[in-house]
């Protein structure tokens, strides 16, 4: 019987073992997904009572969709449309306001790759603030953001 592991390259063996303990964390997480939510909520119950548990659970939960749901219906309606995607999607100042910078939409649908929506100066985006602090204290590597040429190949 031959045996694989010698005849395998080191780095595939380590993609191989990295694939493997993927998928056993996916089956993990997929298994014990609910003791994770109601184990989360009991620890804010504890902490802080009822008003904890509403406004930690139900409305950050309820916020968090709502806004989800806003850019993705109002950023497709109102606002300009600053680079040629052709698509609907549009930049719209209030939501990105209400959504920490996600209403940059017509950003995001012209560079999907980009870490940063609010691409001008006055377009304030906290998530990229966010992303800037990680990446200053090593939590984000390889951020990307578009070049010049991008800009101008998808320029109105």
């Amino acid at each position: 019987m031959i045996h694989i592991l010698p005849l395998m390259d080191f780095g595939l063996a380590i993609w191989v073992g990295y694939l493997i303990a993927a998928i056993l964390w996916r089956r993990f997480i997929k298994r014990t997904y609910l003791w994770h939510i109601f184990g989360f909520g009991a620890l804010v119950y504890a902490w802080g009572g009822f008003p904890y548990f509403v406004w930690i659970m139900g409305v950050r939960n309820t916020w968090g969709y709502h806004v989800t749901f806003l850019v993705n219906s109002a950023c497709h309606i109102w606002g300009k449309q600053a680079w040629n995607t052709g698509d609907l999607s549009r930049n719209n100042w209030w939501v990105a306001v209400v959504t920490f910078g996600e209403g940059w939409h017509n950003n995001h649908h012209a560079f999907e790759y980009s870490a940063r929506h609010g691409l001008e100066w006055w377009q304030i985006d906290l998530c990229w603030y966010v992303i800037c602090f990680l990446k200053s204290v090593g939590l984000a590597t390889n951020v990307k953001l578009p070049t010049e040429a991008h800009k101008l190949k998808k320029f109105k």
